[in-house]
């Protein structure tokens, strides 16, 4: 059986619907970066496909990845979203993102900034044993509006290639974390090219300062467990690679990998995690 059919052709209604306003739906998502060699999967062709799945699903927080300006300028066009985040090239609007968006009628950005995931972390560069590319993490303290209740959200992309940069990658963002967040409510969104035993992952674990919302969800998760698909209808989908952490306060109350596959093809050669969660509400 195909996996498609196996799994669900069109929206999944789990998670539709607006969180009440004491909850907040976060979301980490690789786009795809805009590239011509995808042919019928290049971004002109899916751009639609992404922006009404987020749509449907009323992300507050979305943490991308690969998405070019162009790309996260069309996604705007929803008109109720706003990003922070800087191309990783010149970190201003050169290369991929590891943008962050959210919605600008309930969030105000209090701080934001980006690193390079490098031994120089505050210029662009690549890091380690990295060959490809810069990587970056993008983050911001975000205020809900109504409440007052204020928050952090931290968004990477790891290397695919460097064994010893995905490694080091784990070290510097528990660093930063403590050196920006302190003791804040922390949500961690991003696609680490690691799978769950793997020791990038393993190291974040063993900081104590992070749980694996997969791992801690009140209800059982949903969809898949792999988060990559390769735009195959036959994939596995058995690897997970994109998560989303949370800090001991938070509390998961859903977790799931839509598997939504609109018109039979693929948003994206990643399915978005989402979570529903729950924090204290105070600063």
């Amino acid at each position: 059986m195909l996996f498609a059919l196996g799994l669900c052709l069109t929206l999944s209604p789990i998670f539709a619907g607006k969180p009440s306003g004491k909850e907040l739906i976060i979301a980490s998502y690789n786009l795809r970066m805009d590239t011509p060699s995808d042919g019928e999967n290049s971004w002109s062709h899916r751009k639609e496909m992404v922006k009404e799945l987020i749509r449907f699903y009323d992300f507050d927080i979305v943490g991308t990845q690969e998405g070019f300006k162009h790309m996260l300028d069309d996604i705007l066009e929803l008109g109720n979203y706003a990003y922070v985040g800087v191309g990783r090239d010149d970190g201003q609007d050169a290369g991929e993102h590891s943008a962050i968006l959210y919605r600008k009628d309930r969030f105000e950005v209090l701080e934001s900034g980006n690193f390079w995931y490098s031994e120089t972390p505050e210029v662009p560069g690549k890091g380690w044993d990295a060959v490809c590319c810069n990587r970056i993490c993008s983050w911001a303290k975000f205020k809900e509006r109504r409440t007052g209740t204020s928050f952090f959200v931290f968004n990477s992309h790891f290397d695919h290639q460097g064994k010893e940069a995905r490694k080091n990658s784990s070290l510097l963002l528990i660093r930063k974390i403590k050196e920006i967040a302190g003791d804040a409510t922390v949500f961690v969104t991003g696609d680490f090219n690691a799978v769950p035993d793997a020791e990038p992952i393993r190291l974040i674990h063993e900081s104590g300062l992070l749980l694996d919302s997969y791992e801690v969800t009140e209800e059982p998760p949903y969809g898949t467990v792999g988060t990559f698909n390769s735009y195959r209808l036959d994939s596995p989908v058995k690897n997970r690679i994109d998560y989303i952490w949370v800090t001991h306060n938070v509390k998961v109350k859903k977790y799931g990998v839509l598997n939504d596959l609109p018109y039979f093809r693929f948003p994206s050669d990643h399915f978005p995690v989402m979570i529903k969660a729950e924090i204290p509400k105070k600063k």
